[in-house]
Formats: structure tokens, C-alpha cells, sequence
């Protein structure tokens, strides 16, 4: 009877969207963005200490903000990004002394340098660099000093969850392509392979969280493995981000490819028919109902990968599916995005996620889904009005 429920939401929701056109979507990444940036002014306009940080889940937002001025052009967008940068000092965390960097666990504060979810800002900051045509070595100086300082450590275990992988794998490809140096696409590898050790499983071909998470250990109230939807959006997003940057004769690119493949496969089959993810992906019943960041991230990826050639198109029908998600379910009349699970790391029973549940984080990655949608329908020769 479930599966009938939802053969029938997904019906109504494919009749609702099949006449979207391009206009359309450009509207909503648009509307999205502007509600967004008018409820969380830059810096020069009062905007708060809180959502200035440049920590991951700001900086997320502004992954988005930059995959969409990079589709659509907005002069407005670009600025605000500026602005935030000139805030944080083009910096993550801002200790001097390497001596006193950290990475090894959580950590807020400013001497968690090495830690990933201070990195991420520098994806935006070397964007910056790019689109504005400046080439001021000062948005780019913190990146080169903290990036390669890791790149040429004796270290690997950098990355220890898979959020990581998000934050810092674009890093490192982006910081190939500023320098030359191809020590980040190995430092990227080796730690990569380091995070794979602990979190990926090969069975089923997804992410565990992180070490807590790894079966038998830790398991849902009914037995199973748990795979946290936003943690393997996070990697599927990893590897779109990190293969579009990276040379394409670099000598591991034919594993991270293999991944990919592989965890998108796994992604499609775990996909409930209305087009989400559930929060643990393998028992929706752990934590029922839609989540937004976790679908978005997977939309984004699904998409990048049959724009570029790497995923098949057989896929398109799923890829599809997510954005209608996106489109009617997580996507208010305000244009915010609802349904994001609020920072955390797993899927938690009885927690609230509802259309009121809205983040920077969740918006970043809607704009990143919805760009890559926008591309596949702008390319001649996809027929996507059969989706």
C-alpha cells in the first residue's frame, strides 16, 4: 500500500513539473537566491556575526552562490561573496602559528586550521580569484599557505569524515589548477584513501559517516546499516566537484571515476519513489519522511555526471525525480528551502524536519542542484521534456 501511496505522489508530482521550462528554473535559482541574500544582508548592509563565519556551513552557501553566478551572471551575487570574503580576511581559521594547528577532531576554533570544515571557504575565495578577473594574490595567500602546508606534509589522516571530502577534495583540485603543483592531487589521494580505510563500505558501495557509525557497530533501532543521506551527498558532490577540475590524464582519475559509479548506483537504488532520500538511506523508517540537503546534494551530482558523460542515462529519470522533490516539496512560496535537517551528523529518530526547516547550507546546495539542472536542459540534445 506505501508504494502505491507514493507511485501516485510521484505521478501527480511529474504532471505538476513537465511543461517547466528553462525560464523557469533560472527563476527559482533567482528567487532562491535573492530571498536569501535580502534575509541575510552582506556585511556592508548589517548582515549578523553568525552568518558571516567563514565555517562550513556558510561557506557551503556560498559553493551555491558560486555554481549559480557562474550559470546565470548576477553582478549581485558575485558581490556578496566578496563581501563576505573581505569579512573573514580571505582566511578559515586565522591562527599564525603552524605549530599550534589542529585537525585530528572537532574543533570551532581558530587554531583548527587543518581542520576541513575551516577549509571549505577557500573553494569560494580561489572562485573569487577566477571570476573577478583581479588576480589579487591576497584572496588566494591564506589558501596557498594553509593548503600547502598540508599538501606537503608527511600527514594523511586529514580527512576522518565524510563532510570532509566536500570541504576539502574541491580545495585541493581548485589549488592544482591556481599553482601547478601536483602535490595536492596526491595529498587529495592519500587522504582520500585514508577516509575510504574507515568509512566506505563495500558492500553496499556508500559512506558511513565517520568511524562511529561502521557496522556492526553501530547500527538503526531496526539492526541496519545507517547511512546518513547528507553524509554521501556530501562524497557524491566530492567527486563531481573534484573529477570537473581535475587533469584528465591524472593517474588516480580512473578511481575516483570507479567510486562515483559505484556510490551513484548505490544512491539511485536507495532513492524513495517521490525522489528524495530518507536520513539513513537503507531504513527510512529510522527517520521517515524528505530531506532537502541530502536530495540536493545527490540531484547536484546525478546531474553533473550525465551532463559530463561519467553516469548513464538511464539515470535521467531519477535525476529528475530529486528536482521535482526540490522544486514542489522543498521549495516554498517565500523561496526558501524547507525540509533540511539541521546540522548534525546522522539520522535521529523523532526529530522534527518540516517545510519551516531552512539553512544556508540547505540553500547552497538547492542552487548547486538546480544549476546542474538548468544545464542539462540547456544542452540541445537532451529531450528533457520527456522527464
Amino acid at each position: 500500500m506505501k508504494r502505491l501511496v507514493f507511485s501516485i505522489i510521484a505521478a501527480i508530482v511529474s504532471l505538476t513539473i513537465s511543461a517547466q521550462t528553462i525560464d523557469e528554473v533560472k527563476d527559482a535559482i533567482r528567487n532562491v537566491n535573492n530571498a536569501w541574500q535580502k534575509n541575510h544582508p552582506a556585511p556592508e548592509y548589517g548582515g549578523t556575526k553568525a552568518g558571516l563565519s567563514a565555517f562550513w556551513d556558510n561557506a557551503v552557501y556560498h559553493t551555491g552562490n558560486m555554481e549559480a553566478y557562474d550559470l546565470l551572471k548576477e553582478q549581485a551575487w558575485l558581490d556578496y561573496s566578496l563581501a563576505w570574503a573581505e569579512r573573514n580576511n580571505w582566511q578559515g581559521a586565522s591562527e599564525k602559528d603552524a605549530s599550534k594547528w589542529k585537525y585530528k577532531r572537532y574543533g570551532e576554533g581558530q587554531d583548527f586550521v587543518l581542520f576541513g570544515d575551516w577549509q571549505i571557504c577557500f573553494q569560494t575565495y580561489i572562485d573569487l580569484y577566477n571570476f573577478t578577473g583581479k588576480k589579487d594574490e591576497k584572496m588566494v595567500a591564506r589558501a596557498k599557505e594553509v593548503m600547502g602546508y598540508e599538501a606537503h606534509s608527511d600527514k594523511d589522516d586529514y580527512w576522518w569524515w565524510a563532510d570532509a571530502l566536500y570541504m576539502v577534495m574541491p580545495v585541493m583540485t581548485k589549488m592544482y589548477n591556481l599553482t601547478g603543483d601536483k602535490a595536492y592531487l596526491d595529498k587529495m589521494y592519500a587522504n582520500w584513501k585514508y577516509a575510504n580505510d574507515i568509512m566506505y563500505d563495500k558492500q553496499t558501495g556508500l559512506y558511513f559517516r565517520d568511524g562511529k557509525y561502521v557496522f556492526p557497530k553501530h547500527t538503526t533501532a531496526a539492526g541496519k546499516k545507517d547511512f546518513w543521506a547528507r553524509g554521501d551527498g556530501w562524497v557524491m558532490a566530492a567527486f563531481a566537484k573534484i573529477l570537473k577540475d581535475m587533469p584528465k590524464n591524472y593517474k588516480h582519475r580512473k578511481e575516483f571515476i570507479k567510486y562515483y559509479r559505484k556510490l551513484a548506483g548505490a544512491c539511485i537504488a536507495s532513492q524513495q519513489l517521490p525522489g528524495y532520500w530518507t536520513r539513513s538511506m537503507l531504513d527510512p523508517d529510522q527517520a521517515p519522511g524528505c530531506e532537502t540537503s541530502g536530495t540536493a546534494l545527490m540531484c547536484y551530482s546525478l546531474f553533473w555526471g550525465i551532463n559530463n558523460g561519467y553516469l548513464p542515462k538511464s539515470y535521467v529519470q531519477m535525476a529528475f525525480n530529486s528536482w521535482r522533490y526540490l522544486y514542489t516539496v522543498a521549495l516554498q512560496p517565500d523561496y526558501t528551502i524547507g525540509y533540511v535537517q539541521p546540522i548534525g551528523e546522522k539520522a535521529i529518530p523523532g526529530q522534527v524536519v518540516d517545510k519551516n526547516s531552512t539553512s544556508n547550507f540547505g540553500t547552497g546546495a538547492f542552487l548547486l542542484a538546480a544549476s546542474e539542472v538548468c544545464r542539462f536542459m540547456m544542452m540541445p540534445s537532451n529531450d528533457w521534456k520527456n522527464y
